[in-house]
């Protein structure tokens, strides 16, 4: 009786479209390998080749007026000056608030377990016999390990100064006469593969980039303004974490709020419902009015799938993995055209 439906399966599976599954995951098994084992290189060459094409746009401006060479110190230059006059205000501020908040986090863990113990008391008043003594050990032990992090991660900033300035050497490159080292790659492909190829990396990569670094930036800077008008302290360094959480796509946002939430919780249930109802209103209108035409004609992936990405990423390269594992995830699928892994149009 299931005879016939066990052979039709078996007849798909014998297709091309079994082949391609197969090639595809031996791609993707070789991808992680190469990853894993020049991963510090690649992070340069990516993040410098991002940082190349979010310049190009000024770069192309200035064109009109002045030669190639020119236009891309000027450019070049400029944006240095930028970021460093940044760095020189807002970063600092934001280390500032962010070693105050980390002097202050014994204070607020004892107000978050006092919480906790006001919660028990109202509980064993209402005959609900509760014991919260564990939960209460366990946000000591998670918020020691939580701060250790912390530090670690700050240290790690530091002493990736020099990959930093990898990065911005290989970008100002990358301006000046990257276009030729790009077309070098293309003939390495199949003639009939390499606008296939490009367009799936100007789509999926870079547009990601583009477009998750403006949303962020508007996320950032509007969550900042709620936390100023809620009278926060910490806002800036509050409103970062926020901002930069937000550059994860499809969980990001939402983590960013919920760790949010969570440090300001001690200050009262009140207040963090106010910043929650602030930080989901704002974030409904990031995804609702500005992703769809920020982020149109980018990547195309189901949910499910990139979860799936998010979670490999994270494993073969941790942080950078995450960032990353979306734009190649993406243009893995363009490049197979994998409708089933897809998103709806």
């Amino acid at each position: 009786m299931n005879e016939p439906n066990i052979r039709r399966i078996w007849d798909n599976l014998n297709n091309t479209k079994l082949i391609r599954y197969l090639l595809l995951f031996a791609l993707g098994w070789a991808i992680i390998q190469v990853l894993a084992y020049f991963d510090t290189v690649l992070i340069v060459f990516i993040f410098a080749g991002v940082l190349a094409f979010l310049l190009s746009y000024p770069v192309k401006w200035v064109e009109r007026f002045l030669p190639h060479g020119v236009a891309v110190t000027i450019v070049f230059l400029l944006s240095l000056l930028l970021v460093g006059g940044l760095i020189a205000t807002l970063g600092f501020t934001i280390f500032s608030q962010a070693q105050q908040l980390f002097n202050q986090a014994p204070q607020f863990i004892e107000s978050a377990i006092s919480l906790i113990e006001r919660l028990q008391n109202l509980l064993i008043g209402l005959n609900f016999q509760v014991d919260f003594q564990g939960i209460e050990e366990q946000i000591r032990n998670q918020a020691l390990v939580f701060l250790g992090n912390g530090f670690t991660t700050i240290q790690a900033l530091f002493s990736n100064f020099i990959d930093l300035i990898l990065i911005l050497v290989v970008a100002f490159f990358m301006l000046l006469d990257g276009k030729r080292a790009w077309n070098f790659i293309l003939k390495i492909l199949p003639e009939n593969f390499r606008n296939k190829f490009n367009h799936a990396i100007k789509k999926n990569f870079l547009g990601f980039f583009w477009g998750r670094l403006i949303l962020s930036l508007f996320f950032g800077v509007s969550v900042f303004i709620v936390f100023t008008i809620l009278q926060l302290p910490y806002a800036l360094v509050l409103a970062a974490i926020a901002g930069v959480f937000d550059l994860i796509p499809g969980i990001g946002a939402t983590i960013g709020i919920g760790l949010v939430c969570l440090i300001i919780l001690p200050q009262g249930i009140w207040q963090a419902v106010k910043v929650l109802v602030g930080c989901v209103l704002l974030q409904q209108v990031e995804e609702n009015l500005l992703m769809p035409r920020i982020m149109q004609g980018s990547i195309n992936m189901n949910p499910v799938f990139m979860f799936f990405a998010l979670l490999v990423g994270a494993q073969v390269a941790g942080l950078v993995g995450v960032f990353l594992s979306i734009p190649i995830a993406g243009v893995l699928i363009n490049l197979f055209e994998i409708e089933e892994m897809q998103g709806k149009h």
